[in-house]
């Protein structure tokens, strides 16, 4: 049997995961009703910048940062009781993430179509490091 291509992987987390845009995105961020978490790479960041109030999470850390059993749990990044709103630089990634985190049992969990590129035409300030 062949392997999936990323692609198909993709495709099939879009039809499990709910997909938001960038403008519900600032309006659940403006109403203090949603983790923004960002999964670029730090140099994804360093170079582009990182939106306003969004908390960064790299996306090989994802599951362990936010998993309580996990000797990499980080107490206290998130807040539980918040809709998770995860986005990458255009969303292929974090598709993938949010399918992965639904997997493990989180129910309020997004994800921004076209990521970081979406975003910094929205109402989010980019700032620059």
């Amino acid at each position: 049997m062949p392997i999936k291509s990323s692609q198909t992987l993709v495709q099939e987390a879009l039809k499990e995961i709910k997909t938001i845009n960038s403008d519900e995105a600032y309006e659940l961020s403006q109403n203090n009703d949603c983790n923004l978490i960002d999964i670029r790479d730090i140099r994804e960041l360093e170079k582009e910048g990182r939106i306003e109030s969004s908390h960064h999470i790299p996306r090989g850390m994802l599951e362990f940062w936010l998993d309580p059993e996990s000797v990499y749990f980080k107490n206290g990044k998130i807040d539980p009781n918040k809709e998770l709103v995860l986005f990458c630089a255009g969303g292929l990634r974090s598709a993938l993430a949010t399918k992965s985190l639904k997997d493990m049992g989180f129910k309020k969990i997004s994800h921004i179509e076209g990521g970081f590129s979406s975003l910094k035409h929205s109402k989010f300030k980019v700032l620059k490091s």
